[in-house]
């Protein structure tokens, strides 16, 4: 069973470690051309700020391009997308081709219809809004972090409690552990039966610090959080006592008592 947990944690980080999304133009390989991009909804700038989005509300995206290259760009596509823990929880592409003069700028506004939100993602996330070209490719973004006024049953309010009973049940199996003196008579592989707990419990906190809006899981917070509850946790795994060995059987234990034959002597005296 206590397997089988930790193997429910440790998928759930691998899903957070590999859904990382590859390179692409925004990391440092923008396509010749790439734009500068202001972008408000709701007719408040997004930058450097946090921006409220209720999914019962259509939302006015405004975007400003800016092109400081020599050769005009074309933009075949909008799309404005929430991260969380490397996961992409929502994103809406809007096509709207448009094309941005050399060292001109243009402003195009878009009306989104977010209904569905409410059931993608809920609390704080960091978000996007980017252009795209006809191979989507990015050519340029402007970042944001959106207050996202979801429902708790949205697919990143389930993702955390799920990971919550993941957790709580890989705790409650190394302490079981614990209790019985089953733990590996090895300090290091003692601490690694505590690792995936520790990690849930760093996952945990992240995801409830997003949902109940008090910091964003950006990746400067999220990845010392995760790794420090991880190695808190197998620092208390490499600490515990080693396991009490077997206590030998007695008589009151059921065990079988011989008792001392007398010798043919004793019956002859």
């Amino acid at each position: 069973m206590g397997r089988v947990i930790a193997a429910g944690v440790a998928l759930g980080l691998c899903v957070v470690l590999l859904g990382a999304p590859p390179a692409s133009a925004q990391s440092g390989s923008a396509p010749a051309g790439s734009l500068g991009v202001q972008a408000s909804i709701d007719r408040r700038p997004i930058a450097d700020a946090t921006v409220p989005i209720d999914p019962t509300q259509q939302v006015e995206l405004q975007v400003m391009a800016t092109n400081t290259g020599t050769a005009p760009v074309k933009v075949r596509s909008v799309r404005l997308s929430g991260v969380a823990l490397a996961l992409t929880f929502f994103a809406y592409d809007t096509t709207a081709p448009f094309e941005v003069p050399a060292r001109g700028t243009v402003t195009r506004t878009f009306v989104l219809d977010l209904g569905d939100l409410a059931g993608q993602a809920t609390g704080l996330l960091p978000s996007s809004v980017e252009l795209l070209d006809a191979q989507r490719a990015t050519l340029g973004e402007a970042t944001t972090v959106a207050d996202v006024r979801g429902s708790i049953w949205s697919v990143y309010g389930v993702f955390g409690l799920a990971m919550l009973v993941l957790t709580i049940l890989a705790w409650l199996a190394s302490l079981l552990a614990l209790a019985r003196h089953r733990l590996a008579p090895n300090r290091w592989r003692r601490g690694l039966r505590f690792l995936p707990a520790g990690f849930g419990t760093g996952l945990v906190a992240v995801i409830s610090l997003s949902v109940l809006r008090l910091v964003p899981p950006e990746p400067a917070i999220e990845i010392p959080v995760v790794l420090g509850a991880a190695a808190i946790a197998f620092l208390l795994g490499y600490l515990t006592p080693h396991p009490a060995p077997p206590a030998a059987p007695t008589a009151g234990d059921g065990a079988t008592v011989r008792l001392p034959v007398p010798s043919t002597q004793e019956f002859t005296r």
